[in-house]
């Protein structure tokens, strides 16, 4: 059952978030084009034209997303015809959270548009590039996140206006190692259920919007790539997972 759940998680990161990311530039753009005809039929054709640059340069801005959902496909395939050992590879790992912070952001976005948070980051300019499997840590970062924007949104649902969600990701060089940190001011994690969270299947998501795998996923990639994962969290007020790479 945990390596059927784990297949089926990877499919899922794999296929959903490229294609939520590739869904969410196509909205923008079909919002731009909307607004370029009524300016159009207005006569206003100066606007139109400066609607339609906007448009090209969201298309150059934005291209290398469609590109990546064409990699994620490719490899996908290659993943069942031939399944090969994934490789370490010197990586930057900034511009890593970086990427995955927009991806999950864009996607959520893309499933849901009355969705915002306040996003900082902050990177470790030291902390360079590290011997990893980037698409496994990035699966780890993306997990990570995905839960914290959860978080937050579940406690916008309950706090409703004064609340200010927010969801910071760090990193720091921390003598041998890196330290990259996922924080939300969400509704935390009760104690009770702290010792389960890294458990298979467990999950207090409800039915349909969770497996209980993500976590159990991200622990075991950490434990092989020879690093930590651990939480800081209290209830009502917010998560922190830490992630400790050599």
């Amino acid at each position: 059952m945990a390596s059927l759940g784990e297949l089926t998680a990877g499919i899922a990161h794999e296929i959903q978030n490229p294609l939520n990311f590739v869904n969410n530039f196509s909205e923008v753009n079909k919002e731009l084009l909307t607004e370029m005809k009524g300016e159009m039929d207005k006569g206003n054709l100066e606007d139109a034209k400066t609607i339609a640059n906007d448009v090209i340069e969201n298309q150059e801005k934005n291209k290398p997303s469609w590109q990546k959902s064409g990699c994620y496909c490719k490899r996908n395939a290659a993943t069942f015809k031939n399944k090969q050992p994934a490789k370490k590879n010197l990586t930057d790992i900034n511009a890593l959270c970086d990427e995955y912070l927009r991806l999950a952001y864009h996607g959520l976005r893309a499933k849901d548009k009355s969705f915002n948070a306040d996003i900082k980051t902050e990177f470790d300019n030291n902390a360079g590039k590290i011997n990893v499997i980037p698409q496994d840590i990035g699966r780890v970062i993306l997990n990570l996140i995905n839960n914290a924007f959860y978080s937050v949104g579940e406690r916008q649902k309950e706090e409703g206006l004064g609340y200010d969600p927010t969801v910071t990701v760090s990193t720091k060089k921390i003598n041998d190692r890196i330290e990259i940190k996922v924080k939300d001011n969400g509704t935390g994690i009760p104690q009770k259920i702290l010792d389960k969270i890294f458990q298979p299947f467990f999950t207090t998501k409800p039915t349909g919007q969770g497996t209980g795998l993500g976590l159990s996923l991200a622990y075991d990639i950490i434990k092989a790539h020879g690093g930590e994962l651990k939480v800081r969290t209290k209830g009502g007020e917010g998560s922190e997972f830490i992630i400790l790479l050599p």
